[in-house]
């Protein structure tokens, strides 16, 4: 990207940072421009208020969610970070306007992370919001079907938490007797691997 696009997309991402600002006074927690992207932090209790109005707003226009994905911040940045621990980020794009944003919202309790659903204003959301559910716990309130999507129904846990063991609570097996898959608890014992290194003898020496 030239010079003077680089520059013209700085101007326009600034601008649309002011009109939202302006726009959503009051609603928005942080908003931050890093490697020409726009990200907004907006309250919980304003998701519905604040998305619907990102669609249907002329000078926003953001007809389209691309993506929703949650985020567990549990030891993020070495252990520094003082928030509240899951989010979802959303990521929406204006076909008509050609401008992009990310907005991030945080749940409020950690223990039991909730948020509204977001599919009455994009239908897209429902398998998105199903996939956060089932990997990171979080739970979309008004989601027509709140199910897993990408592990069993009985699946215990959610495998994208930092805290969920690499090895998983428990294993699933085909036993004969029974004639059927059955749950039982992991067999596998963790351990740490070390890669072993084999060179020739004459490894690193000056050769005639």
């Amino acid at each position: 990207m030239s010079a003077d696009l680089c520059d013209m997309h700085d101007k326009k991402l600034f601008a649309l940072q002011e009109n939202l600002a302006s726009h959503f006074a009051g609603q928005i927690v942080s908003s931050t421009i890093e490697l020409c992207e726009l990200t907004l932090v907006v309250r919980a209790a304003d998701l519905l208020q604040v998305f619907t109005q990102l669609r249907d707003t002329a000078g926003f226009c953001f007809e389209q969610m691309m993506d929703l994905c949650g985020m567990d911040y549990l030891d993020y940045g070495d252990g520094a970070w003082t928030g509240k621990r899951f989010a979802v980020v959303y990521h929406l794009m204006s076909v008509s306007l050609n401008q992009r944003l990310r907005v991030r919202v945080f749940a409020e309790e950690d223990a039991f992370p909730v948020l509204p659903s977001l599919t009455n204003v994009w239908s897209c959301a429902n398998w998105f919001e199903r996939e956060a559910f089932d990997l990171y716990g979080i739970v979309f309130t008004g989601h027509p079907d709140l199910r897993r999507l990408l592990t069993d129904y009985g699946f215990v846990g959610n495998p994208f938490r930092k805290d969920f063991p690499l090895s998983g609570h428990v294993e699933m097996k085909y036993d004969p007797s029974q004639q059927r898959v059955v749950y039982q608890p992991v067999s596998i014992e963790a351990r740490e691997v070390t890669p072993r290194i084999v060179r020739d003898e004459l490894y690193g020496s000056v050769r005639g």
